[in-house]
């Protein structure tokens, strides 16, 4: 069992995207935060079913990402 962090951004048209930091490149789409969790989930799957098939490495979270602010001056 591995546990990976996803972060939910809200979509300008509805509907939220779905990326998964320790995981380059794994990403999914969800109309809510139910189901981005399930796609979550089915796309770390079919990523992590990929990178073995490949021969490449999986790799694993080392620690929860961090939200943080900055402000710029625009």
């Amino acid at each position: 069992m591995r546990t990976y962090t996803i972060v939910v951004e809200p979509e300008e048209g509805g509907g939220y995207f779905v990326a998964v930091p320790a995981l380059p490149g794994c990403f999914t789409h969800g109309r809510t935060i139910e189901e981005c969790r399930e796609r979550a989930v089915e796309a770390i799957e079919v990523h992590i079913a990929g990178l073995q098939a490949d021969g490449e490495f999986v790799p694993e979270e080392v620690g929860a990402p961090q939200l943080l602010a900055v402000t710029v001056a625009a």
